[in-house]
C-alpha cells in the first residue's frame, strides 16, 4: 500500500491515529460526544492534515485498509472523501457509502464541512439530499440538515430551505439541535425571511425555542434584534 511513508515506523495507520492521541481531549471529547465508545481524542486539523497527505496517494486503498473501529478512523474517511480528486459520479458513491457510518454530531458535522466538491452542482447535489430528509435515521437526517446549512443558504435556495426546515419531524436530539443551528444560521443571513418562517413555520416548541436561543448567542446579532428575539419565547408548561 502506497503512503506508508505518512505513517514510517507504525504497523498500520490505526496504530499511527493511536500515537497521535492526546487523552485531556479524549476525556473533554467522551463528554462532548455521548455514546460514541471508541474515541482515542486526535484532534481534528491533525486528522484533516494527515486525510490531505492520504489523498495525495493510494487514498482509495487507503480506505479500503480502514476499519472504522474509532471514531477517529470514521472521520479520516470522510476527510479523505472530501481531500480526494474524484469525478462526481464517484464522489456522489463514496458520500453514499459513508453516510451509514456516521455515528456522531461529529463525525456528521465535520464530513458535511469537508465534501464542498459536491455543492460544485448544486441541483445534483440538492436532489441527492432529498431521500435523507426523509430518512427516520437520526444522523441520516442530521447529514441532510447541516449539508442543506452549508451549502444552500443563498438567494436562489433560502425559501425552500426555511420550509423543509420548518417541516422536519423527528425526535431525534441531534436532529433537533441541527435545525435550531441551521436556522440560526439562515437568521444572521436572512433574518427577514427566517424570521416569517419561525412566525408562521411548524417547528415543535422545543426546536422553536432552542432557534431563538441559539440566534440571542450568535455574535451576528445586534442587541435590539436579540431583545425582539426573547420575547418570542414559547412558554412550553
Amino acid at each position: 500500500m502506497q503512503n506508508n511513508f505518512v505513517y514510517t515506523g507504525y504497523p498500520s495507520l490505526a496504530e499511527y491515529l493511536q500515537s497521535l492521541a492526546d487523552e485531556p481531549y479524549r476525556k473533554m471529547q467522551n463528554k462532548i460526544v455521548p455514546g460514541v465508545e471508541d474515541i482515542l481524542g486526535v484532534r481534528v486539523p491533525k486528522l484533516r492534515s494527515l486525510a490531505a497527505q492520504l489523498a495525495k496517494g493510494d487514498w482509495r486503498a487507503c480506505l479500503a485498509n480502514l476499519r472504522d473501529a474509532s471514531m477517529e478512523e470514521i472521520m479520516l474517511r470522510g476527510f479523505i472523501i472530501g481531500k480526494a480528486k474524484v469525478e462526481q459520479d464517484e464522489l456522489f458513491s463514496l458520500i453514499a457509502d459513508f453516510v451509514p457510518k456516521i455515528n456522531s454530531w461529529a463525525v456528521c458535522d465535520g464530513f458535511c464541512s469537508s465534501v464542498k466538491a459536491a455543492a460544485k452542482d448544486k441541483q445534483r447535489l440538492f436532489a441527492f439530499l432529498q431521500p435523507y430528509l426523509h430518512s427516520g435515521r437520526e444522523y441520516e437526517l442530521r447529514f441532510a440538515v447541516i449539508m442543506l446549512m452549508d451549502y444552500f443558504i443563498t438567494d436562489e435556495y433560502i425559501d425552500t430551505v426555511l420550509k423543509i426546515y420548518s417541516q422536519v419531524c423527528h425526535d431525534g436530539y441531534y436532529v433537533k439541535m441541527g435545525v435550531a443551528w441551521a436556522l440560526s444560521v439562515c437568521f444572521v443571513k436572512y433574518p427577514e425571511q427566517t424570521m416569517d418562517c419561525l412566525k408562521t413555520g411548524g417547528l415543535d416548541d422545543w426546536t422553536y425555542n432552542k432557534t431563538l436561543q441559539k440566534i440571542v448567542e450568535s455574535f451576528r446579532v445586534d442587541d435590539e434584534t436579540k431583545a425582539v428575539v426573547r420575547e418570542m419565547k414559547r412558554r412550553v408548561k
